[in-house]
């Protein structure tokens, strides 16, 4: 994945597909496996009653010959007790057929009830794709596109990882909550979770040393500097040296109605990782959730997932993230003497950012940020960015 500047002002951002998986029911018949999906379930217990026809046996007699009592005979014709291994062995003594042949048809029976119950899951759980903004996850190529519901949700299941829709809670237990009393958009946590999921995926592909508090402070003091390069350059290499304190830094699109523009959480111990979604687009925003997500890593607990653009989190640790993030790209008192100068103009702006080693643009989304510069002022020294997908 690698951000490219596409001109003066703007810049790409590629995306990796994830793979898919195919799925077989495999039913044995005689010394041959065929494919196919039944809807029905033949029990063991109806094979062994036919067997028995054959043979002229009766269940009594077959109880003698194997010493199962006729109850457990029974249960196992009416498909309340399983074939186990001993009694296959009995079977097989007293009827001549292969011992392997009953556990595949016990195993079989039972993969077959398992595959119907999931059958009828699956319908009970469609309304849950209506939640999820899956075009686009197709479009991004995260997951394949599927004209059949069923198969649709369980491309999505695969790619969360869970197996059924009721794991969804537990695995992201919080986002209802920090979505909840969302004034401004409508917000589906679903959605969200699909975003923190795929960077969950390419966090993953980044190998990262375990994670060190003091070299991720050095790492942020060089990130500094990679404001000013393009994104072809600067995005492999935020993304080597944070891996090398520990810290994963994946960049993912926003979805529709996720309003996410960044988020931090800890996959282990020894790994964090940064999710930035572009999602504001200039490079203000950009390097600025970037500081604050930093700001949670090195001030706030392994044990919390901060959210940027949802309701419902400590207001008092955001606010610090904000500080960290301002007090890290700007030092704070050449910041101050410089508002003291009261000089706002591009040349200035953009000799004062040289002086810091940032990009004019962060200078420039800060003093708007503190009503010192009207908001239209200005943006041209904005770098803007698009996903390649755009």
């Amino acid at each position: 994945m690698t951000l490219s500047q596409c001109d003066q002002r703007e810049g790409w951002i590629g995306l990796r597909c994830q793979p898919s998986r195919s799925k077989a029911w495999r039913i044995p018949m005689g010394n041959h496996l065929n494919e196919y999906s039944p809807d029905y379930a033949v029990t063991p217990g109806e094979v062994l009653e036919h067997e028995l026809e054959i043979r002229g046996m009766t269940q009594q007699e077959l109880a003698n010959r194997t010493g199962l009592t006729p109850k457990h005979l029974i249960a196992i014709s009416k498909a309340k007790a399983s074939i186990t291994p001993d009694t296959a062995i009995k079977f097989e003594r007293a009827l001549g057929m292969p011992c392997d042949y009953w556990l595949n048809l016990e195993a079989n029976y039972r993969e077959v009830l398992a595959r119907l119950a999931e059958e009828e899951q699956l319908a009970n759980d469609l309304d849950w794709l209506k939640r999820i903004p899956v075009n686009d996850m197709v479009k991004l190529g995260w997951i394949n596109k599927s004209t059949d519901k069923k198969a649709q949700l369980v491309e999505l299941l695969n790619f969360f990882g869970i197996a059924q829709v009721k794991q969804w809670q537990q695995m992201w237990p919080n986002l209802n909550i920090a979505y909840r009393q969302h004034n401004t958009h409508e917000i589906f946590p679903e959605a969200v979770s699909a975003w923190l999921r795929q960077g969950e995926l390419q966090a993953s592909a980044i190998v990262c040393e375990p994670y060190d508090k003091s070299h991720f402070r050095t790492v942020l003091e060089q990130a500094r500097s990679l404001t000013t390069v393009d994104p072809d350059h600067f995005v492999p290499e935020l993304q080597r040296l944070c891996a090398e304190a520990g810290v994963a830094v994946v960049f993912v699109p926003a979805l529709p109605k996720t309003s996410v523009s960044g988020a931090t959480r800890w996959l282990n111990k020894d790994k964090a990782v940064i999710h930035l979604s572009l999602r504001y687009k200039s490079d203000d925003h950009l390097w600025f959730t970037f500081f604050h997500e930093a700001g949670h890593i090195l001030l706030h607990g392994k044990k919390e997932m901060f959210l940027e653009g949802a309701n419902g989190l400590d207001a008092e640790k955001e606010q610090e993230a904000n500080r960290f993030a301002e007090t890290q790209l700007i030092p704070p008192k050449a910041f101050m003497a410089f508002i003291a100068e009261g000089v706002f103009s591009k040349q200035r702006i953009c000799e004062f950012a040289a002086d810091m080693n940032i990009s004019p643009g962060i200078l420039v989304g800060q003093l708007q940020h503190r009503e010192l510069l009207d908001m239209k002022f200005c943006n041209d020294l904005k770098r803007r960015f698009k996903w390649a997908h755009e």
